[in-house]
């Protein structure tokens, strides 16, 4: 199987409030291209893309990436990821010079989608319609 990558759509959804009391004038988003990745727990981002999206640094953990090194990493607030009409708020792991972003397994989970390796693409696990789990 080949490396491909899907549009997404990030954004900060702690800018809604501050949008709504005209502290900023527009929320931060930006639409990339990220890698679909089962094996990162979560959203990956570089130093840059958080800084754009204003994302605050909530904590700092260890965590091993694909290469086998294991350093400690940032980990944002949450971050609005949306990939067509589904989305999810997690939080991302920050890799300072990471040159791809990464769409790891918690978002892809939570956004019901899965890899199909055939057609090198993200489909829905259960079809089209997001699948929506109540908590």
């Amino acid at each position: 199987m080949s490396v491909f990558k899907e549009e997404i759509t990030l954004a900060n959804p702690t800018d809604k409030v501050r949008v709504e009391c005209g502290l900023l004038k527009e929320i931060r988003k930006m639409t990339i291209q990220a890698m679909p990745d089962s094996g990162a727990w979560t959203l990956v981002i570089n130093e840059d893309t958080r800084r754009k999206l204003g994302l605050a640094i909530e904590e700092t953990s260890q965590s091993t990436l694909a290469d086998g090194k294991t350093d400690a990493y940032d980990v944002t607030e949450g971050v609005k990821i949306r990939w067509k009409d589904r989305s999810v708020i997690l939080p991302a792991v920050v890799v300072p010079n990471a040159k791809d972003i990464l769409l790891g397994a918690l978002p892809l989970e939570a956004m019901d989608l899965m890899v199909d390796p055939v057609h090198e693409c993200l489909v829905g696990v259960h079809g089209d319609q997001p699948l929506h789990v109540l908590y």
